[in-house]
């Protein structure tokens, strides 16, 4: 492709390039071509191509590693829905690095849909738990969580800053977790949680619905999540009985 054909930026024509080869001809851990190649291949300066492999490391599609050279990064997460499902434990099986930002910690009254949802009566009590996912440094998705605070009254912020919610609820508040249910849908981001995920306004989401259950069947957990659609796979198995 002859660059400087469009009025667009130069580093821009390259990141685009760059971007189709990454969806098209490189897999995961692929080591991209040097700066200098790249600058004598498409004929531009090493700062022009600085530019753009900086703007592909901001967007998530690849890792720039000292010493070593840039890679192609492993964008997709990939998620049983046949399993019970937690961020930390999974981000962690595949060796990133999970991080939770707290951005709400409340308590509100039970609205129609969530007491239909959650099988409690409307104006009950609710934890509203509202966090950033994020793995590697990069947001992922934005959860809005619901608890019984009958149920966890004690509760409180400073342990969900250090610990997975999962594991709160099992071995803090003896809550054995039986099943989740899990629905999810194609959307496109509204502004804020676009923000938060540091993607454009509009762009692609899968928005996601989970009720969690104990083992008597009481829900003990209804999170409604907003996932960048560029970061998420989900993969369900089905086994065929006896």
């Amino acid at each position: 492709m002859a660059m400087g054909a469009r009025r667009q930026p130069l580093y821009d024509q390259l990141v685009d390039i760059l971007i189709e080869k990454i969806e098209h001809e490189y897999r995961a851990g692929d080591l991209m071509p040097s700066e200098r190649e790249l600058s004598e291949r498409y004929g531009l300066s090493r700062t022009t191509v600085r530019l753009a492999l900086q703007e592909l490391e901001r967007l998530g599609l690849v890792i720039r590693q000292h010493g070593r050279g840039t890679f192609v990064a492993d964008r997709s997460v990939q998620t049983n829905l046949s399993q019970t499902y937690s961020f930390t434990e999974q981000m962690r099986s595949m060796g990133r690095t999970p991080s939770t930002t707290i951005i709400e910690f409340s308590e509100v009254e039970a609205d129609k849909n969530q007491a239909e949802r959650m099988g409690v009566r409307l104006g009950e009590r609710l934890i509203k738990l509202k966090r950033l996912r994020s793995a590697d440094g990069i947001p992922l998705m934005v959860e809005r969580t619901y608890l019984p605070l009958r149920m966890f009254l004690s509760l409180k912020r400073p342990v969900l800053e250090r610990r997975s919610l999962y594991d709160i609820i099992e071995h803090d508040f003896h809550q054995k977790i039986r099943v989740a249910e899990e629905e999810f849908f194609s959307s496109i981001a509204r502004p804020a949680d676009a923000r938060l995920l540091e993607i454009s306004e509009g762009a692609p989401i899968l928005e996601l619905i989970r009720t969690t259950y104990n083992t008597s069947n009481q829900v003990v957990e209804y999170t409604l999540s907003v996932a960048r659609a560029d970061k998420f796979k989900y993969r369900v198995y089905h086994q065929r009985g006896e």
